[in-house]
């Protein structure tokens, strides 16, 4: 049997973090492991237990959910999936700048919420739906002018190929079978693509996909 999913659940108001942990602690294979009241708590809290995902709420006293993702992404502490009652662009925006791996709103129904804690800890990115709409939106229109982020030149043929099928928003199961390869040789090209690029998070590499002209 393989571990638990390791969880930190960040978020300024008790009710609210009770809540998630009792959804949370319901899976079997999904288990919590600190909880934090605000945004440098939160840090520390992920540093000091190591866990897969921070659960993140966005407007937190201290530093807020935006800043601490920047932080844990940026040092490779853990993966981070904010959880806000607003979806306001300019949240969207800077959280998945910041590296965020998916943004849910906390109107999300249970199932759903621990189906993207999971996806989360394997590597794959999750966005709402009403979100996904959104970014999709407007990346598309007006049309842009296809660039090549820096180090787009470094690729090799078959990281293009995965930064393509990140860009149509696949996860590692998706992308191993369109390109027949396993899901280990998946992550390894994800992983370089993100480093060769200079990116915090597969959702970024999305939106990379998009600018590069990748997806047509």
């Amino acid at each position: 049997m393989s571990e638990p999913v390791r969880v930190v659940v960040a978020d300024d108001q008790a009710a609210i973090r009770t809540g998630l942990v009792m959804i949370l602690d319901s899976a079997p294979d999904i288990t919590v492991v600190g909880e934090a009241a605000d945004g440098i708590a939160a840090v520390r809290t992920a540093r000091e237990h190591e866990p897969d995902v921070v659960l993140m709420d966005i407007r937190m006293p201290g530093i807020d959910g935006i800043e601490a993702t920047r932080r844990l992404v940026g040092d490779a502490v853990c993966e981070v999936l904010v959880l806000t009652t607003f979806d306001l662009d300019e949240y969207v925006d800077s959280a998945l700048a910041a590296g965020a791996a998916g943004f849910l709103l906390k109107s999300v129904e249970a199932p759903a919420l621990l189906a993207a804690v999971r996806a989360v800890a394997r590597g794959d990115g999750v966005l709402a739906p009403e979100v996904t709409r959104r970014v999709i939106a407007r990346l598309g229109a007006p049309a842009r002018t296809p660039s090549r982020p820096p180090g787009f030149d470094e690729l090799t043929p078959r990281e293009v190929d995965v930064l393509t099928c990140l860009g149509r928003g696949m996860s590692n199961a998706e992308i191993s079978a369109e390109l027949v390869i396993s899901e280990a040789t998946t992550k390894t090209h994800v992983s370089r693509v993100l480093t060769k690029l200079g990116l915090r998070s597969r959702v970024q590499a999305a939106i990379a996909a998009q600018d590069a002209g990748l997806l047509g």
